[in-house]
């Protein structure tokens, strides 16, 4: 592993100008170097020449591919680190360059200029950055782009995958002014989006689009147009969380037609932090005294009743008992509208404790067959 004082004298080595056998030496040393946080962290003060020369060498035209690959590879790796992260966001010279490569269909390095944006905006200054470069920058490729981009089925030409544009617009929606866009009534883009919750090709995509959408979630203003019929965003919400029991004919009676009968075969979503971003989103659409009007008559509970008995993971049924605990709470007195803020019931805390009650007799069965 190369040190500070070494990766000093590589970086020369670097350029565009180099010879390609030398260049190739110099790449291997610092992508090897880069691989671990103990080597990231070496390279210390050269972090932005490195990071820049790197950017000359992606840019330039007859550079051969494997060394631009490379060049990607090291600034992944050196935007990962948290350390690095803000002050490549606002001093990297070449971001305008990586949107471009993103929505280029004929680019073979859109992914890697996806991850080294989604790494640059994991905090709120490396994501108000690439917003404003988004919005005003001459080449502007623009919002409505990368969405498009994104949403787009085999968009890439070059089979280079889009998607941690996923991930990069989750950072972006920190940012009131990306929420405003994604929430847009002439736009449709959270309408595009949404069919996502349910994309099986990819983790990463479908976690990306559900902070989306949790994330605008917390606009209030917005709730009865993100539950009616121009949107009809709850049983996206619902459907990764509900699985093929068979449910009575009562139970039925209300549910979203997407829930209704649903194959023996359908499964749940198996990403623990995908499932807490689903039930934060339903939790905040009960926010307000109307959006809990719809959640309730839409019947979320029979929904969330099921996924609750079948949820193994102690943190993540947790949050769904809170969801219940408001759908099964009479309305509170005017001035106490805010649900998280009002006292729950002793009869409502016995229901839950009863579901919890028999959760735990469940586990403690499903144990002694184990055993046995």
């Amino acid at each position: 592993m190369a040190d500070a004082s070494v990766i000093e004298e590589l970086i020369q080595f670097l350029s565009v100008t180099t010879r390609p056998d030398i260049r190739n030496t110099a790449l291997v040393h610092v992508e090897g170097t880069t691989a671990t946080r103990v080597g990231r962290l070496a390279i210390g003060k050269q972090l932005l020449p490195v990071a820049e020369t790197l950017g000359e060498l992606v840019r330039s035209e007859g550079i051969d591919e494997s060394h631009k690959k490379q060049a990607y590879h090291i600034v992944v790796n050196l935007s990962s680190e948290d350390s690095y992260a803000e002050k490549l966001a606002l001093e990297l010279s070449y971001i305008s360059y990586l949107l471009q490569t993103i929505v280029d269909p004929s680019s073979p390095f859109a992914r890697q200029a996806c991850m080294i944006l989604n790494n640059l905006t994991r905090n709120k200054a490396g994501a108000a950055r690439v917003l404003t470069i988004l919005e005003h920058e001459e080449n502007h490729v623009g919002m409505n782009k990368l969405v498009e981009s994104f949403c787009i089925e085999g968009y890439n030409k070059k089979s280079s995958s889009l998607d941690f544009v996923g991930p990069l617009l989750s950072n972006l929606t920190q940012l009131n002014e990306a929420r405003e866009f994604i929430l847009d009534r002439e736009r449709c883009v959270v309408q595009r989006l949404i069919p996502f919750t349910q994309y099986r090709l990819s983790m990463v995509r479908r976690r990306g689009v559900v902070t989306v959408l949790r994330n605008c979630c917390f606009d209030t203003a917005c709730h009865e147009w993100l539950l009616g019929d121009h949107v009809d965003i709850l049983p996206h919400l619902l459907l990764p969380l509900a699985g093929p029991e068979e449910l009575s004919e009562e139970d039925m009676e209300g549910l979203p037609d997407d829930l209704q009968y649903l194959e023996e075969s359908k499964k749940r979503e198996d990403d623990p932090d995908i499932r807490v971003m689903l039930l934060e989103a339903i939790y905040q659409l009960c926010s307000t005294k109307e959006g809990r009007r719809i959640v309730k008559e839409k019947r979320t509970y029979v929904i969330l009743r099921e996924y609750y008995n079948w949820e193994r993971d102690a943190t993540v049924k947790s949050l769904c008992g809170k969801v219940i605990e408001v759908l099964i709470m009479e309305e509170p007195q005017p001035g106490m509208e805010n649900m998280r803020e009002v006292e729950i019931p002793e009869e409502v805390k016995a229901q839950l404790d009863k579901m919890k009650e028999m959760e735990r007799q469940e586990i403690e069965e499903q144990e002694g067959q184990e055993k046995d």
